[in-house]
């Protein structure tokens, strides 16, 4: 007994020493990991020294009686610190919401970076205003891979909590969104990695590829990529109805009246046509996706992508370039200061056509600089504006009259006078020596020495094509007509073909050609989204092209129209449906190439209607002028005298030598009334 009783003195501050560690280690385990069997082995706390088997077995007993009193211990305090947590959530529910948030602190605290935050062992919870926002905010951010969640900072009660039977409802912890979330809504649009067939430019060529691509494919997946923020659209109304329309909020809504009264939009199609880039790579029946404000600015051949202007690439099985052109400016006008180029308008685009109808509105006058055919409508429609208002209209141009380098001189000068008649002051035989800005006037000098005082230049000399992807993709550029040259099939490269304004391409009637109108781009861009789906089909439509000055004069035209070739012109009286008003009434279409087909017209009837005598000198109301090279038609312009192209297509194709140009202009029938 004496001997029992030395050897409990030994061990009693052992065991008293073991039930703390134990208990301690319990509470630590359940606290920091959720484990209740956290329990350290007997073996790591046995430090007495060996014995014999009485005094081992009363050491075993008393140890273990120490480890479970310790368990016991755990247990009851985690379950009355569980029920107290429970009792105090429900007296939280059961108060005011203010009170609640005014007296309880808070058991959530947001860190914007660092290391979790030690726990603390004071009973806390969170208040009503942070747990109800958890759920949806975790259901919000789920999709975002680049979301962060600040830390959660757990108390020893929300530490039970966790260690709650199944049966008791377990309350989630509050979710704090930081400021580093990320809004889906802000987020950049997905740009698809690969497209079968893309298509860089967003003009009217893409859009006509685009579309002949989805007939031949209606599967097609189909992706445009531009550098303008605008969907497809087409540019004509730009320099003709749109002016005309008494609209006022027009540059807002881009909707016109054609000259048939009937009303419609610049875009061919509306927004709900497209897909988006997101859905590209997911559409089930493919679609037309266009990737607005990107440029694609290298092209990799061998390896079948390109890249863009923010480092994306985009791979491709087939691709089109449909790059248009750029305007030309007068390297005077760009020599002569920062000024002097704020007060110039290089016309193009939407945003040009809205710039220049606010400038017109706010100043006194305003100089056109070219004669051709943008030039010419764009001072027309002004001239028509200045009737109304006391703005000055002014045109130059060194030719000796408008569209002097398309019509033979007779018919440039009888124009001239039509766009006079107009309101339009017209300067012929101008060349522009220097431009300055001078006393809040932008001063032209002319090398005549003529001097031209004015609020704003227009420069409408001519289109440059866009090559800027020719040094990196390796194509060539035709060195006599400018633009990308590609062959009878409008084919760079056995997967690149090129069409619309940056096509040089080989015309099997008339020889290379590079063409700058709508009806060509129409109609490349058709043939070239074709040959992307096999159709080996080569150039033989021949493109026009139309401009009306005004709605009661206009012309279409088709071929080589060169003033400087032999031309001869057959006029007859026009009458009051010889006007672009009555073609668009009579063809329902106020874009008259929309009513054009590739069908070849049938051999016509010639009028039996004698020709009548000669017209007074300058009356020409309508006619037919052909242009010649070695005796043969090469070019046809119908001087209002309208849907009648299929007729001058034919003449054109067939290539003949024609020895009375007066029959054969009876098979437009002019000369009926």
């Amino acid at each position: 007994m004496l001997k029992s009783k030395t050897v409990w003195k030994k061990l009693a501050p052992l065991a008293r020493a073991s039930s703390t560690v134990c208990r301690h280690n319990v509470r630590r385990a359940a606290f920091n990991n959720g484990r209740r069997q956290a329990l350290v082995p007997t073996a790591h706390m046995s430090t007495g020294p060996a014995g014999g088997g009485g005094e081992n077995q009363l050491y075993i007993l008393l140890v273990g009686a120490a480890c479970l009193g310790g368990g016991v211990y755990a247990y009851r305090t985690i379950k009355g610190d569980q029920q107290r947590y429970q009792d105090r959530l429900s007296e939280i529910a059961s108060r005011p919401f203010k009170e609640t948030t005014d007296i309880l602190p808070k058991a959530t605290e947001v860190h914007d970076q660092g290391s979790e935050p030690e726990a603390t062992e004071k009973e806390t919870a969170p208040s009503e205003e942070e747990m109800s926002p958890a759920a949806p905010a975790i259901e919000k951010l789920a999709p975002s891979e680049t979301t962060e969640v600040s830390p959660v900072i757990l108390t020893e009660s929300s530490a039970a909590s966790a260690e709650s039977p199944a049966t008791e409802p377990a309350v989630p912890p509050p979710v704090v969104v930081t400021e580093s979330a990320v809004d889906p809504a802000s987020s950049p649009p997905k740009i698809p990695s690969h497209a079968p067939y893309l298509l860089i430019g967003g003009g009217t060529a893409s859009f006509a590829a685009a579309r002949s691509i989805r007939a031949r494919d209606p599967g097609a997946r189909v992706l445009i990529v531009t550098d303008e923020p605008d969907l497809p659209y087409m540019r004509p109304p730009l320099s003709k109805e749109l002016w005309f329309s008494d609209d006022p909020s027009v540059t807002d809504t881009l909707r016109f009246k054609q000259w048939n009264g009937k009303e419609r939009s610049i875009y061919f199609q509306p927004p709900s046509f497209y897909i988006s880039p997101e859905d590209f790579d997911s559409a089930e029946n493919g679609g037309v996706a266009v990737l607005t404000g990107k440029k694609v600015v290298h092209m990799d051949v061998r390896g079948n992508k390109v890249q863009l202007n923010d480092s994306t690439e985009i791979s491709y099985d087939k691709c089109l370039i449909a790059t248009g052109g750029v305007p030309r400016n007068l390297q005077v006008i760009e020599r002569a200061g920062e000024e002097v180029m704020k007060k110039t308008t290089l016309f193009r685009k939407i945003d040009d056509f809205k710039a220049l109808d606010k400038v017109s509105r706010n100043i006194q006058s305003i100089t056109i600089v070219g004669g051709g055919f943008l030039g010419s409508e764009l001072a027309c429609a002004l001239g028509r504006r200045s009737n109304d208002s006391e703005l000055e209209v002014i045109q130059m141009f060194p030719e000796k009259g408008n569209m002097g380098k398309v019509l033979p001189e007779y018919l440039s000068n009888w124009t001239t006078e039509k766009v006079k008649k107009e309101g339009v002051k017209v300067i012929a035989e101008a060349l522009v020596k220097t431009v300055t800005y001078k006393d809040d006037k932008v001063e032209i000098i002319l090398k005549d020495g003529r001097v031209v005082k004015t609020d704003h230049i227009v420069a409408a000399v001519g289109l440059e094509p866009n090559v800027d992807l020719a040094k990196s993709a390796g194509l060539e550029v035709d060195a006599d007509f400018g633009g990308y040259r590609v062959n009878a099939e409008l084919q760079a490269r056995s997967n690149i073909w090129v069409a619309g304004d940056a096509a040089c391409f080989y015309d099997i009637r008339l020889g290379r050609r590079r063409v700058e109108h709508h009806d060509h781009a129409v109609v490349s861009g058709r043939l070239a989204g074709e040959n992307m789906t096999g159709a080996s089909k080569p150039y033989w439509h021949q493109s026009m092209f139309w401009s009306d000055l005004g709605p009661d004069v206009g012309y279409e035209a088709i071929g080589i129209v060169d003033s400087s070739l032999p031309t001869v012109g057959v006029f007859a009286k026009a009458t009051a449906k010889d006007t672009p008003k009555a073609a668009t009434e009579q063809s329902g279409t106020g874009i008259r190439s929309e009513s054009e087909t590739e069908e070849v017209a049938t051999v016509p009837v010639a009028s039996l209607t004698p020709a009548p005598s000669p017209l007074e000198k300058d009356d020409y109301g309508k006619g037919v002028i052909f242009y010649l090279r070695d005796k043969v038609v090469v070019g046809i312009i119908l001087w209002n005298v309208f849907n009648r192209m299929p007729i001058a297509r034919k003449i054109i194709k067939d290539g003949e030598e024609h020895a009375d140009l007066n029959e054969v202009a009876k098979l437009f029938n002019i000369h009926e009334d």
